[in-house]
């Protein structure tokens, strides 16, 4: 098969993110339909550059990008370990990035997610709490935490604190019956100006509109 300059974006994309939907990578990578990028996703399964599989019930196929995917890239050849238990958050993660990407106009290139951070750190250095992803706009770093269950509270104040000494802002995106995460962030503002509390079902609703109610 010919590739083009998308086949590279969407490759680029699954490896930033470990896994994507199809709906999220036909609004990432700018396909004029769903359709469309379903035939190219095939196209490129067929290939041998992505992988396509079912994890969860109820949950569409998941696509990852595969060993020779990641080579023709340049990507890191380690596999990207899938946790069942963080599908629906990472599927909130992706879909949050889209939000802020297309109604925000924050650019692809300016976003990094948690995992390109965590490789930023390096391997010598102890792990440590990234956000889920972070975005640049008007030479402000911004970090985003999509938090679907509340955290120990001694955890959530050390992202809160080392959040609020790294970043303009870190934007919460919880559930609107995330009562005890809002409860602890509303009683942490005074301390840390820089938390804004976003609604998770706002954005997946936003999402779904500009993608046309299509949930594969």
């Amino acid at each position: 098969m010919k590739l083009v300059d998308r086949d590279y974006m969407v490759l680029r994309e699954l490896d930033r993110w470990r896994f994507l939907l199809g709906r999220q990578i036909w609004l990432l990578c700018g396909f004029s339909s769903k359709r469309t990028c379903d035939r190219r996703l095939k196209t490129l399964k067929e290939a041998g550059y992505i992988e396509q599989e079912y994890k969860l019930y109820g949950v569409p196929r998941l696509n990852t990008v595969s060993r020779s995917g990641k080579s023709l890239i340049g990507a890191s050849l380690k596999p990207d370990k899938v946790r069942l238990e963080q599908i629906y958050h990472d599927i909130a993660v992706v879909d949050t990035a889209i939000y802020f990407h297309l109604k925000e106009g924050v650019p692809l290139g300016s976003i990094s997610s948690e995992k390109s951070l965590h490789r930023l750190d390096g391997f010598d250095t102890p792990r440590r709490h990234q956000p889920d992803f972070v975005f640049k706009q008007e030479q402000k770093i911004h970090a985003i935490e999509v938090e679907l269950n509340a955290k120990a509270k001694n955890r959530m104040m050390k992202i809160l604190s080392d959040n609020y000494t790294a970043y303009e802002t870190q934007k919460w995106v919880v559930p609107n019956d995330g009562s005890k995460i809002r409860r602890i962030l509303k009683e942490k503002e005074s301390s840390y100006p820089n938390i804004e509390v976003l609604s998770l079902e706002e954005i997946t609703e936003y999402v779904k509109h500009v993608g046309g109610g299509s949930g594969g």
